[in-house]
């Protein structure tokens, strides 16, 4: 019987361990270079010596040594990119060793209950003592396993730090540089050592020029749907008036409860349309009575005979719960995007907040994390450490990706919006998960409509994947938008300041960082629109 038992465990056990995503089963285009061959050596050490000196049939898969004694050694502030690739395989060496440390832990704690279990044991052992004893190996079994689960997603993230130097060392920018250091001096042994901090003295730096008053919006700029309201703000008999790239525009429903949009600008005598009130579909203007379809066209004029007018509309749709307009002068495209949360998340709060801001400067500022343990201190990074290092890690060609060392993360969708989702922990302590190891999130969407030169429309939706009974909380909208204005306050200060220096002809993006590359690369695709390029960089067909 305790023979079987024993059995059942070892099968448990190499279950456990071939489950395991250690670095072996995954390889990177990095592992045929020079000083990687066939993958990497992993080493481990598990508690005490006489533990792992137990014969069994995995002892070669866990006798290895400890590998922290082989970080790669640096000298000076910057790496070099060989050696930054040198670290980041170390990290997956370590993350290996640190997975296979884990299943030994579960290895030999399937051991003890085996042993616990063993009929000779009941011989001289009460009942409450062996249930106590299986009580207690049931609590570390399972930290244990949630070890192994927290191992599994730190080899994740290794790979994707892999990639991530892949991707460095292999950027075009590299090869510039190599390619201006063979032309400026012949090649020596100590080249490839250098440092980056010499590479960025001796070659100029690649930035950005935001600086000037803002420039009248680019035609192309345009030519997308843009989602300007939200479904449940406008009602049968309501108007949802806004500004969009400096023209005023009002939305209503037609009879048939479809939204139009038309110039809200009465064509009689230039009256706001807004000020009138919803009759049977039209909206009438409050000045003479005059009506009109979700068109523009005129369908009635009180005390004269009807001549045929009619004012600008914009093609209107509704999807996902927002009213989308398309304001350029090009052809529609044939669907919208979808900005619905995504599965299992459900809507909390939907919000429009006008601010005095240019909607670029607010789209860096929303694409922008590092700010956070600076700027909200009284809001909800209250709390947070200041990160040694923090990186924006994203595909070579992408507007999305995550924030290291944040739970966090976020995606640039032309023309102007940032959705980012949230892994919740402890306050104050985001640091060092993924979030893919939250076990709850919070989900965002920001729009940032041009309104004008000096002015954003935002739209803001907040959805959360637990506690739904928020949504049936009374005033819970009024708490959310409160705290929604406070974290914008905190920021409108800030940004307020830069739009007044850069239209005095300060450079916004003067000095771009490892943490801004979200954001430049936003400006990079928009430069490229404005420019007239064919093909955009980062998008999904490049």
């Amino acid at each position: 019987m305790s023979l079987s038992a024993s059995n059942a465990m070892t099968i448990v056990a190499t279950a456990a361990a071939l489950s395991l995503p250690i670095s072996f089963c995954r390889s990177t285009k990095l592992s045929t270079k020079k000083g990687v061959k066939g993958g990497f050596r992993v080493f481990a050490v598990f508690g005490e010596q006489s533990e792992i000196e137990k014969k069994n049939a995995w002892s070669t898969l866990f006798d290895v040594e400890d590998p922290r004694s082989k970080f790669p050694q640096t000298k000076g502030k910057f790496l070099d990119a060989n050696l930054a690739l040198e670290v980041a395989r170390y990290d997956i060496q370590y993350c290996d060793w640190r997975a296979r440390q884990d299943v030994l832990a579960i290895m030999l704690l399937h051991e003890k209950v085996v042993d616990v279990l063993n009929p000779l044991a009941r011989d001289y052992k009460s009942i409450g003592t062996i249930k106590k004893e299986l009580a207690e190996l049931q609590e570390e079994l399972g930290q244990a396993h949630r070890q192994v689960h927290i191992s599994e997603a730190r080899v994740s993230t290794a790979l994707d730090k892999l990639a991530y130097m892949e991707e460095l060392v292999n950027d075009k920018l590299l090869q510039d540089r190599a390619t201006t250091y063979s032309e400026e001096a012949s090649p020596s042994p100590s080249t490839s050592t250098q440092s980056l901090d010499t590479v960025k003295r001796r070659l100029p730096r690649k930035g950005l020029n935001i600086s000037g008053p803002v420039q009248p919006y680019h035609p192309r700029l345009k030519n997308f749907w843009y989602p300007v309201a939200f479904s449940t703000d406008l009602k049968d008999d309501t108007m949802v008036p806004l500004d969009c790239f400096e023209e005023p525009w009002v939305l209503f429903r037609g009879k048939d409860g479809k939204p139009g949009c038309v110039q809200n600008t009465c064509a009689h005598r230039a009256c706001p349309l807004d000020l009138g009130s919803v009759n049977e579909g039209r909206i009438q203007c409050p000045y003479h009575g005059w009506e009109y379809s979700t068109d523009g066209t005129c369908e009635k004029m009180p005390s004269t005979r009807l001549h045929k007018v009619k004012i600008k509309s914009l093609p209107c749709f509704e999807k996902d719960g927002m009213l989308w307009i398309w304001p350029g002068d090009g052809p529609p495209s044939a669907t919208l995007p979808s900005l619905q949360p995504p599965s299992g998340f459900q809507i909390h709060a939907e919000l429009v907040i006008e601010l005095p801001v240019e909607h670029g400067l607010l789209l860096d500022n929303l694409l922008d994390l590092a700010h956070a343990p600076f700027t909200h201190t009284s809001t909800f990074a209250k709390g947070w450490s200041v990160p040694s290092f923090v990186k924006f890690l994203t595909p070579a060609s992408g507007l999305q990706g995550y924030w290291d060392p944040y739970p966090i993360d976020m995606e640039f969708r032309p023309p102007c919006m940032v959705l980012s989702t949230i892994g919740i922990s402890k306050p104050g302590k985001l640091e060092g998960q993924s979030t893919k190891q939250c076990t709850t999130h919070l989900h965002q969407l920001h729009v940032c409509l041009p309104s004008s030169r000096n002015k954003t429309r935002l739209l803001y939706r907040m959805s959360l994947d637990f506690a739904p009974v928020l949504k049936h909380i009374p005033f819970m909208n009024f708490l959310w938008r409160h705290f929604a204005e406070q974290v914008l306050n905190e920021d409108l200060r800030l940004v307020l300041g830069q739009q007044e220096r850069m239209n005095k002809g300060a450079n916004v993006w003067n000095w771009p960082v490892t943490y801004d590359k979200l954001g430049v690369r936003y400006r990079q695709w928009r430069d490229a629109l404005e420019r007239g390029e064919k093909q955009l960089p980062f998008s999904k067909s490049s």
